[in-house]
């Protein structure tokens, strides 16, 4: 099979011919259908998080949809011809009291994140191998096409829809209340859709004019370029009544959560969701005196998958993916989102 992968001797990523994997106990083997790329794919290359030591390439991606074409032998509840998507952290236990909270911090297992860590190959390929504990058969509402980014959300926080819906979710909001989204790429236009889906009024906030108007598409009330609005704090106190119930931070930018806080209402919520590649400093006496409150959520477990999936279809919400591609393209993708010229999602179809 095919396989775009990361030499990290070299620096490059190029596709190259590698064996299919053969599925071994709680495996299923996926015949990729779609898989898309994330800014923890560029932190994986960079260096930023759990990267090989090695010189041996890895096969990045870890965003992933497709069909299951065959079986381990511990799998139960799939069946081959099942469209899939499926989270992305392996070789733990899933069961113990760590992997209830997050399966990276499981004591009884190695977890490795595919697509990053030595020993892990990803989905950028024509088939992968996946635990079958982390999968979830799609209902016909999603398509499989666009599927990929629902089951993203690791490292960087910079994920599409699991991610969007547990941090949207998780801010507590009644309908009604103002949600401001920081950061209105991919992830941020997913919150969006959610925030609205639940009845909740959404500010969007970026720097990018068609990522906003990518944001006011899909369903944000207002829209505000920080970088070209001097007033826009004013103006959004101004609608809010005095600041946003909540701000979800969905960028790496710590000026964007520098931003967050201070179009807040007094006692409002700041979601981290966005890791930045510095230390965002938090000032003690804010959160003691209650000046805001602060929260993160991320994909989260698998266990969590079903409800959310479950709202994605019965609200017919779409990952908001603008550009389908070949394998051979990876390379490009990955400029395209270093340079930050994408306005949404970049999937590669196979």
């Amino acid at each position: 099979m095919r396989a775009a992968q990361f030499h990290r001797n070299t620096g490059k990523i190029q596709v190259n011919e590698v064996p299919i994997p053969e599925p071994e106990g709680t495996d299923i083997l996926v015949k990729i259908k779609s898989a898309s790329l994330c800014h923890s794919d560029i932190m994986a290359i960079e260096g930023w998080t759990p990267t090989p030591s090695s010189v041996k390439p890895i096969t990045l991606g870890h965003e992933g949809a497709g069909i299951v074409e065959k079986l381990g032998s511990k799998v139960t509840g799939f069946r081959p011809g099942d469209r899939v998507g499926f989270l992305y952290i392996t070789g733990c236990c899933f069961e113990c009291e760590a992997c209830k909270v997050y399966n990276l911090y499981c004591t009884k297992g190695a977890p490795r994140i595919q697509g990053m860590t030595e020993g892990s190959d990803g989905f950028f390929a024509e088939y992968a191998v996946v635990d079958y504990r982390n999968a979830i058969v799609l209902p016909e509402a999603i398509k499989i096409e666009t599927a990929s980014p629902l089951f993203c959300g690791g490292i960087a926080g910079n994920s599409l829809t699991l991610v969007a819906f547990h941090t949207v979710e998780s801010c507590g909001l009644n309908p009604g209340e103002w949600l401001v989204v920081v950061g209105c790429g991919g992830l941020g236009q997913a919150a969006v859709q959610y925030a609205k889906a639940m009845g909740i009024k959404v500010i969007g906030l970026d720097i990018n004019d068609e990522t906003l108007a990518e944001s006011k598409r899909v369903g944000a009330d207002l829209t505000f370029n920080s970088a070209t609005n001097s007033n826009y704090l004013d103006e959004i106190r101004k609608a809010t009544g005095g600041g946003a119930h909540a701000a979800a931070v969905y960028s790496a930018s710590i000026a964007a959560y520098e931003n967050a806080k201070i179009a807040l209402r007094i006692g409002g919520l700041l979601m981290a969701v966005g890791l930045p590649a510095k230390t965002f400093q938090v000032n003690l006496t804010e959160i003691i005196t209650g000046l805001y409150r602060l929260k993160g959520d991320c994909t989260g477990i698998p266990q969590r998958m079903s409800r959310a999936i479950e709202f994605t279809a019965q609200h017919n919400i779409q990952p908001n993916v603008v550009s389908f591609h070949k394998l051979e393209d990876v390379p490009d993708m990955i400029t395209k989102m270093r340079a930050q010229k994408s306005t949404g999602r970049m999937a590669v179809l196979f």
